[in-house]
């Protein structure tokens, strides 16, 4: 089969996305601290894991975050997310559908995602600047809860066949009032700042995906595919996963997915603790899905859910609304920016 020029670039980001996986983050959870609590007063089975985003009940707040699609070797890694999903129970999102807006024979590529998580929560992808019925296309190509808007203006400034104009906002704000299920407007690895959150609250946006940076980096991804690799002097741009979670509260009517670097549990429940919904991880799930397989990944996911179970009690805190009155400690590094940006360090929604 002849690849068209749309799909070779969906395998060469995946292979780009392997070859820059790296266990250690730049997304600043660990310059967080929790207090020990020595009398938790609750036994495991007390903990309660059901989150909520909007009208959507997740029995966990584990997703399993966009990663690809569009060509015939990522088909079959959707194919493997969605049996994962439906083995887990997480919520799982597709990579970007607009390829198959294109390209019809690219359409089985993402359709297999639901196939395989028949009755599981699976959120829809495509990018900003498509038009709302555009939006409501991929929508109903996946039956889908809920759809991902990525904003990815730093991805496609260095990708060498990238846009150049970012007029988005009305385009946005056009799918929100079209469709009937929850909008959720995500970054793909560069962070969200307060400015922007108060831009997508003032267009109807409720539910925002912050990327932060941290995890899997497109600066790093595209540049590589440039010539002259000249843009490597980008790589720390955005703001990190954790300096995202303190912009969001500085706009808290809007509920946050936070993604970026998440590399294990503890990790997870500190994004919880900082106001996340919702907890995305896409590196780690594909990383193990390459090299081990899919029972292994399964296996490590819920042995992850088992874990979050663990921190809790250790916190004595048997819902999310208790792990977000815990207290925690923040570096000098992450004080100094909460500072500096005049964002609260407590919670409050």
């Amino acid at each position: 089969m002849v690849l068209s020029r749309h799909a070779h670039r969906k395998d060469e980001h995946l292979s780009l996305a392997e070859k820059f996986y790296t266990a250690h983050a730049t997304s600043q959870f660990d310059q967080l601290r929790f207090i020990h609590q020595s009398l938790p007063e609750m036994a495991v089975a007390d903990v309660h894991l059901a989150t909520h985003l909007g009208p959507l009940t997740l029995p966990s707040p584990l997703l399993i975050e966009a990663m690809t699609g569009g060509s015939p070797r990522t088909g079959k890694v959707n194919a493997a997310l969605g049996r994962i999903a439906a083995q887990t129970g997480m919520a799982v999102a597709s990579g970007s559908q607009s390829i198959a807006l294109k390209d019809e024979q690219a359409i089985p590529t993402f359709t297999v995602l639901r196939e395989n998580n028949p009755d599981g929560i699976v959120f829809a992808n495509i990018g900003a600047g498509h038009t709302a019925q555009d939006a409501q296309r991929v929508v109903q190509m996946l039956a889908a809860n809920a759809l991902e808007v990525h904003v990815n203006v730093a991805q496609e400034l260095v990708m060498p066949e990238g846009d150049r104009d970012f007029h988005w906002l009305d385009a946005i704000g056009e799918t929100v009032a079209l469709l009937d299920v929850p909008v959720i407007v995500k970054e793909v690895g560069f962070g969200m700042a307060r400015e922007t959150l108060h831009q997508l609250a003032n267009v109807g946006v409720h539910y925002v995906d912050l990327g932060g940076r941290g995890g899997t980096n497109f600066i790093d991804i595209e540049n590589f595919r440039r010539p002259e690799k000249e843009l490597s002097y980008l790589n720390g741009w955005g703001q990190s996963t954790v300096e995202s979670l303190l912009e969001a509260r500085a706009v808290p009517q809007l509920q946050t997915i936070a993604t970026g670097g998440v590399r294990h549990p503890l990790d997870v429940i500190k994004a919880l603790a900082l106001g996340a919904n919702v907890v995305g991880t896409a590196g780690q799930v594909l990383h193990s899905l390459l090299k081990t397989d899919e029972a292994t990944t399964t296996h490590r996911l819920q042995a992850w859910q088992t874990e979050l179970r663990t921190i809790m009690t250790l916190l004595g805190a048997p819902d999310l609304a208790t792990l977000r009155q815990r207290p925690l400690l923040y570096s000098p590094e992450l004080l100094a920016y909460a500072q500096q940006r005049q964002l609260p360090l407590t919670y409050k929604k």
